[in-house]
């Protein structure tokens, strides 16, 4: 990657960028790299993307004049790693921010994009996107659909997807998606599971900026306690865990783990 450290451990990577806008060519590099390797061997890609902030510069990048005829489109399956239950419209909903930051500026099929259709009841849509996502993404052995790469945010309480602290959704080993009220936000979210998350071949977390650098520090080495940092609970098995940071957010993390 360009201008970035890497440092692997075991199925865990971390790449820290030159900058926060060099983060995000990195991420479409590495999805575009990802992708071209998936469709190459199956004929297609399957990615669950992210919501909130840090993405939105991502998918412009995506669509801008620079990558968007770099990407095979129609050979990408477009989902959610978690969706606001709210309407399609709201302005908080990652369908939407995604789809005006990216997916109405390239070439891609309507039928290549599936969002969690939240003008249903709740636990309707999060069981009827479990079955969609069951139908299109291929199983692995465990009968886990296994998506070649899902992209994840994390939080400064240690959240990713709608995988929030204490939340009954952490012990959910069945359903690989599922709606829950998080009183944290007052909002209910319909979010992947971490079976399903876990059984992906790629997890890239994308963290920028000095907001997240004690929660980083507290996640990668702190103390294991993840019913109050979720995301220490992701480790795809097989499969590889990167995390893709700027200097700002790597400002805790110990010299060793940056430096190979």
């Amino acid at each position: 990657m360009s201008e970035s450290a890497t440092k692997s451990i075991a199925n865990r990577r971390i790449r820290v960028s030159s900058s926060t806008e060099q983060a995000y060519s990195d991420a479409a590099q590495l999805i575009l790299d990802d992708a071209n390797r998936a469709i190459a061997q199956r004929g297609k890609f399957t990615i669950a993307l992210s919501g909130g902030s840090t993405p939105k510069r991502l998918f412009e990048l995506m669509a801008s004049d620079a990558w968007k005829n770099k990407i095979p489109w129609n050979n990408i399956e477009f989902f959610w790693g978690d969706e606001r239950y709210v309407p399609p419209t709201d302005a908080s909903s990652n369908y939407r921010m995604t789809r005006e930051a990216m997916l109405d500026k390239v070439p891609i099929s309507g039928v290549n994009v599936h969002r969690v259709m939240t003008e249903k009841p709740d636990q309707e849509a999060a069981a009827e996107y479990e079955k969609t996502i069951r139908q299109i993404v291929p199983a692995g052995a465990n009968g886990v659909p296994e998506f070649d790469l899902i992209l994840l945010g994390l939080g400064t309480n240690g959240h990713m997807a709608s995988l929030f602290p204490h939340q009954p959704a952490l012990h959910e080993h069945r359903k690989l998606v599922v709606a829950e009220y998080i009183d944290e936000v007052k909002m209910t979210r319909v979010t992947m599971t971490l079976p399903l998350i876990n059984s992906a071949k790629s997890v890239v977390f994308v963290t920028l900026g000095p907001d997240k650098a004690s929660v980083l520090r507290e996640v990668i080495v702190g103390p294991r306690d993840p019913e109050r940092l979720p995301a220490q609970l992701i480790q795809p098995s097989p499969g590889q865990l990167t995390w893709l940071i700027d200097a700002p957010a790597s400002a805790e993390l110990p010299k060793e783990i940056l430096n190979s």
